[in-house]
Order: structure tokens, then C-alpha cells, then sequence
């Protein structure tokens, strides 16, 4: 007394297993399609990745990156009033002291951007797109003072500790 449905599920599943590629085996016309659905999607994930070694990879990415920095610094609108990207540093007591040690010229061209600048933003101007500092000009003549001056500044702290 069996169940007839059982039966014949049973001969399905010993027919399967004893005869795999009737049943798993996917035609011609499945593979290639398959194929084309997995190259069509490949192209469409991440197609900068594909096929590209590490070194491709880290350039792209970089170059990105500086198209980033070039638009932010555009975006930031203070190359427009001549200024450079050290000149819009906030003045606290370190940058004072950095800015104290700028050799001279790189004082005055500092005040004279700086004045310019407000001059310009007093009369709600901007200056000729030629007269923008552009990015590449831009030099962070500041950073290297500015660092001594923390450096200094921190080791002051750790001598006070002792």
C-alpha cells in the first residue's frame, strides 16, 4: 500500500541522479544567453575596475580627486578676491606667530592680497577671471611656519609638564 504519487516522485528523483545531464544540463542557447546577461551587466557595475591593475586604478582615482580639489576650490569663491588658500586661515594665537615669522615680502604680498580683498568685498566686486589665483598658483607658503610654530608650542607644553 503505497501512495502512486510518491512512486512516481521517487522514479523522478533516481532517474535525475542517475542521469544528470538530462535534467542539469543547460543547452547551447541558455549558455550563450547567460553569457551576454553577465557581460551586459559587468559593463554596467563597475567598468572602471575591470581588468585594470592597481596602479591604473590609483591614478584614476587620483586625478578624480585633484578635479575635485580644483572645482572645491573654485566653489569657495575666495580665488575670485585674490586670495590665497593660507591668506583665509583663522587667526588664532599660532597662526599669529607664524604669520609674524613670514619673511617680508611674503608679508606684504599677504597684506596686499588681503586688503585688496577687502577693498573688493566692500564694493561687492570680484576681480577679471585672468587675475583669479588658480589653483596650481596656489602655494601654501604659510604651512611650513605654521607647523614649527605648533611644534614649538607642544614642546613648551611637554617641558611645563616635567
Amino acid at each position: 500500500s503505497t501512495d502512486p504519487h510518491r512512486e512516481t516522485w521517487r522514479h523522478f528523483t533516481d532517474h535525475q541522479a542517475a542521469s544528470p545531464d538530462v535534467y542539469n544540463k543547460p543547452d547551447l542557447a541558455q549558455k550563450k544567453k547567460s553569457a551576454r546577461r553577465k557581460q551586459s551587466r559587468s559593463k554596467y557595475l563597475l567598468p572602471f575596475h575591470q581588468n585594470l591593475p592597481h596602479s591604473d586604478l590609483t591614478a584614476a582615482t587620483s586625478r578624480l580627486l585633484v578635479g575635485f580639489r580644483k572645482w572645491y576650490y573654485n566653489a569657495c569663491g575666495f580665488n575670485k578676491i585674490g586670495l590665497m588658500r593660507d591668506d583665509t586661515i583663522n587667526e588664532d594665537s599660532d597662526v599669529k606667530e607664524a604669520i609674524r615669522r613670514l619673511p617680508e615680502q611674503v608679508y606684504n604680498d599677504r597684506m596686499f592680497r588681503v586688503k585688496r580683498a577687502l577693498d573688493l568685498s566692500m564694493k561687492q566686486q570680484i576681480l577679471p577671471k585672468d587675475q583669479w589665483t588658480k589653483y596650481e598658483e596656489d602655494v601654501h607658503y604659510l604651512e611650513p611656519y605654521l607647523e614649527e610654530v605648533v611644534r614649538e608650542r607642544k614642546e613648551k607644553e611637554e617641558w611645563a609638564k616635567k
